[in-house]
């Protein structure tokens, strides 16, 4: 009786802030007036719907491979440091946390535009004949989301290579394995549980990422995420926004729940 009283406060908060407007929201896409399907029949039947959903998919997906292409030197020079510089280049890790989303994607829509910086000095050096188009496309949505997401993926990848027991690289060596063998056989599997985890919190946060697909992107780029905005805020239409936000939150549950099947959170978050 005691642990129910203790927890009752928690228990009505999580009720009132989250369980509640939940329900409410999903209650939505059930009571559409034109029939209980019928938003999500939409949803699937139109080829514009299934090219957002595809495309929000696709984006996910490379800006994870991207984000672990980038993110394994980086977290490999962190562990290798010690003392001050350490510190400076986990600042430098750090660091993008404390600067808002949106001034950063503001900061990329000035870099990335026409007649900006990086058209300039892609053009003078002779690489491009003239600006190329890097907003309001995929490119523009990925580099944004790669520069907000990559924190997430460099510190589970640092954590399970600073539990690496370098005895184990140095009785490989001694054994003759070539440092490519060494990689492919101990180094690598040993990291994988941080990979793992890592990739598997940047997907997901790519899936429902906002600001920066709707300024980067615009009309020409569109996810699943804004494509519910603009059910709500364009077409009033609750019913389809419903729809729309419980099959992401499906996605994404079916995601954590094959992630969790396959690598423990404990593994994949923190590689214990």
């Amino acid at each position: 009786m005691q642990t129910v009283l203790l927890l009752a406060p928690a228990l009505l908060v999580l009720a009132a802030v989250f369980v509640i407007p939940l329900g409410r929201l999903f209650s939505l896409a059930f009571t559409d007036p034109a029939g209980t399907w019928v938003p999500f029949q939409t949803l699937l039947t139109s080829p514009v719907y299934r090219q957002v959903v595809a495309n929000t998919l696709v984006v996910a997906l490379a800006v994870t491979a991207i984000c672990a292409v980038l993110a394994w030197p980086v977290a490999y020079v962190l562990s290798r440091l010690k003392g001050v510089w350490f510190v400076i280049a986990l600042y430098g890790v750090l660091f993008p946390f404390w600067i808002s989303v949106l001034v950063r994607t503001f900061s990329w829509m000035l870099l990335l535009e026409r007649n900006g910086p990086l058209n300039r000095m892609l053009a003078g050096s002779g690489m491009t004949d003239g600006p190329i188009a890097l907003l309001f496309n995929n490119t523009g949505v990925m580099i944004g989301m790669v520069h907000v997401l990559l924190p997430y993926m460099i510190l589970p990848l640092y954590s399970a290579m600073t539990r690496i027991d370098r005895r184990l690289l140095l009785a490989s060596d001694g054994l003759g394995a070539g440092l490519l063998d060494t990689f492919r056989r101990i180094y690598l599997p040993l990291c994988l549980p941080g990979l793992a985890g890592g990739a598997t919190f940047v997907f997901l946060l790519s899936l429902g990422f906002f600001i920066t697909p709707a300024l980067l992107g615009g009309a020409n780029a569109i996810t699943l995420s804004m494509l519910i905005a603009s059910f709500v805020n364009d077409r009033l239409a609750w019913s389809l926004a419903a729809a729309g936000s419980l099959a992401l939150l499906l996605i994404v549950l079916l995601i954590m729940g094959l992630t969790a099947k396959m690598l423990p959170l404990e593994k994949g978050m923190f590689a214990k």
